[in-house]
């Protein structure tokens, strides 16, 4: 997986993933070094570049111009992870406000698959967490996830979310073209 994954990124970067991937994949099979570690970064226009290639690696869909530009406008709400200073990772986050409800929007969270099962997503979403417990006002967070990702529904599961809609035809270009909306309800005291 990992030659495929270097083909698709034309960069130095893949280099550096197709080194460190080696040491991951041996790290799941027994124990992670305990000098592995994962941390979070802002995205900045140095570094909006990687999370481009993150985000062309680890979804089947595409993002704008528009989107990335986004991101950087609102800086806190979206993050990159670095493993072992290498990007691996990332969050991409919104707030909308709809029906009287403020709610923070998941619009992308992703890993390189080589890195999956290690805590990058948990660190990720652990800091969505975080964003809504520093703003009081936000009433729930919710995301799409294909239909068929059944990983992605797992792992949003064990952190509370339910499902309470299907879009149907959500997706376009990719098969299924569906997506279950997830939510988590935040209790405010």
């Amino acid at each position: 997986k990992a030659n495929s994954m270097a083909s698709v990124v034309h960069s130095d970067e893949a280099v550096s993933i197709e080194q460190n991937t080696a040491n991951v994949n041996s790290g799941k099979q027994s124990k992670l070094p305990s000098d592995s570690r994962i941390e979070l970064g802002d995205i900045t226009q140095h570094n909006i570049r990687q999370l481009r290639i993150i985000n062309q690696v680890v979804f089947p869909v595409s993002y704008t111009d528009k989107f990335y530009d986004d991101i950087l406008e609102n800086g806190e709400l979206g993050r990159l992870a670095y493993f072992n200073d290498i990007v691996v990772g990332a969050v991409c986050c919104r707030i909308q406000s709809e029906a009287g409800q403020r709610r923070l929007y998941i619009m992308t969270l992703g890993c390189l698959a080589p890195y999956r099962e290690l805590g990058v997503g948990t660190k990720l979403l652990e800091y969505v967490f975080e964003i809504c417990s520093r703003d009081k006002n936000i009433d729930n967070i919710f995301l799409h996830v294909q239909t068929s990702n059944e990983g992605a529904l797992a792992f949003y599961k064990k952190f509370g979310f339910e499902i309470v809609d299907t879009a149907y035809n959500y997706y376009k270009r990719i098969v299924p073209p569906d997506a279950y909306v997830l939510q988590k309800n935040l209790l405010r005291s």
